[in-house]
């Protein structure tokens, strides 16, 4: 065989194995672009967490001068601003939609600038488009997982617009209309507006927003998603692309509440389940986790409350971690931060002065509350405090503004 029958039989043969294998090594072309292409994000949220309660929470399961958390093994720290368009302490709302949307907004607005002070968004108001729903553009699956009410500020914030945080049942239509692929928090709750209600009537309220969370439901079952209730029955989803799940009315029950009967998924658990379905999409995908009672515990004054609140949250940024540790061109195609909000509380370790703080007893740490000090009967306030940013990506490693987030994860996924 002549050397130009022999080049020509190796092309033949190369064209052959191209149509047979169009993904490379891959049998299947769309394994072998998530394996090497596509990019996820995933956006973890310790609402009103501040370095203190950091600091509090290493100490409490560590010990002083112990080993630090989860998310303190990550390479990259900065810190980012957290003033609203209105205000120079945001509320989850504003902080949320700056994140999501790359705009300022007015405390209370969700990814939704409402200038004339009334109604949904529409064409007469700002609609800002999210990352979440860049990503979907993209073709990338979505998730939002939290341990508030799966229509809280936060999570609202990347798939819903609306001009107020308290329109929850809207919220909720919208975040099921926008076919956001994993949706795993709490209810509702009946005591929520749906902002298209008579304010003049409660009860009547709350009827409505019963009967209407239940259609939503209903609608979220006809667009192909897998309902859940409890965390048994999650744990049996095995094929869906698409889960709903709903674990109790309002925010779930904190982690130092817990019994061990409870029915109730952790924050831990719903990550993991949540890995497991957007990890399947070859296009990648756009997560946003909430750990969102750290906030609640420390406008409780809560000490305990919130310590076990940033374990469970830590265990959960482990979940992620190891996920991404498996796989080296995983870690390489995905942009984890966690960042929060805001600082909530104005937490102060006072103690104890001349000794070391007993392990695993919180109250030897004389933990306090300075927010709100003019009215110390109500419950303590956000603060006005930056907040830290920990990262995989070096890009994070600055001062900023909240955002600026939005700009890096356009980047990240070559929006233009």
């Amino acid at each position: 065989m002549n050397q130009f029958v022999r080049i020509t039989v190796i092309i033949l043969l190369g064209i052959c194995l191209l149509a047979l294998f169009p993904g490379g090594c891959s049998s299947d072309g769309k394994d072998a672009k998530k394996e090497y292409g596509a990019k996820n994000i995933i956006f973890m949220v310790p609402d009103g967490m501040g370095l203190s309660n950091v600091t509090a929470t290493r100490t409490y399961l560590n010990g002083v001068g112990g080993e630090g958390l989860s998310f303190e093994s990550l390479p990259h720290i900065g810190y980012q601003r957290t003033s609203s368009r209105n205000s120079f302490i945001t509320d989850s709302a504003a902080g949320a939609s700056a994140w999501a949307s790359g705009e300022k907004f007015d405390n209370g607005e969700i990814s939704c600038r409402d200038n004339d002070g009334d109604g949904v968004c529409d064409g007469t108001r700002i609609h800002a488009e999210t990352i979440l729903e860049m990503a979907e553009a993209l073709g990338m699956a979505t998730g939002l997982v939290v341990t508030s009410n799966i229509t809280h500020a936060t999570p609202a914030a990347f798939g819903a617009h609306v001009h107020d945080r308290n329109c929850e049942s809207e919220i909720f239509r919208q975040l099921i209309e926008n076919d956001i692929d994993v949706l795993l928090g709490g209810g509702i709750g009946t005591n929520r507006s749906s902002c298209l209600l008579d304010p003049t009537n409660r009860d009547h309220n709350k009827h409505q927003n019963k009967h209407q969370n239940k259609q939503l439901i209903a609608r979220a079952r006809d667009k192909g998603y897998a309902y859940v209730t409890d965390k048994m029955e999650m744990g049996r989803i095995s094929d869906a692309s698409k889960l709903l799940g709903l674990f109790k009315d309002g925010g779930l029950t904190p982690i130092s509440q817990r019994t061990d009967n409870c029915l109730e998924p952790t924050l831990t658990e719903m990550t993991r389940k949540a890995l497991d379905i957007l990890e399947d999409d070859t296009d990648g995908f756009f997560l946003m986790v909430e750990s969102s009672q750290i906030d609640w515990a420390n406008h409780a004054r809560d000490a305990q409350y919130m310590i076990h609140e940033v374990i469970e949250f830590d265990n959960a940024v482990r979940v992620v971690t190891d996920w991404l540790a498996a796989d080296a061109r995983r870690s390489e195609n995905t942009f984890l931060v966690i960042v929060a909000d805001h600082e909530t509380g104005g937490v102060i370790i006072e103690g104890p002065y001349g000794s070391l703080p007993t392990r695993g007893d919180a109250n030897s740490m004389e933990i306090t509350f300075g927010s709100n000090r003019k009215h110390p009967e109500r419950q303590a306030g956000h603060t006005a405090a930056d907040t830290l940013i920990w990262s995989n990506r070096p890009e994070c490693a600055r001062a900023m503004d909240n955002t600026k987030f939005f700009t890096l994860m356009s980047d990240f996924l070559n929006i233009q």
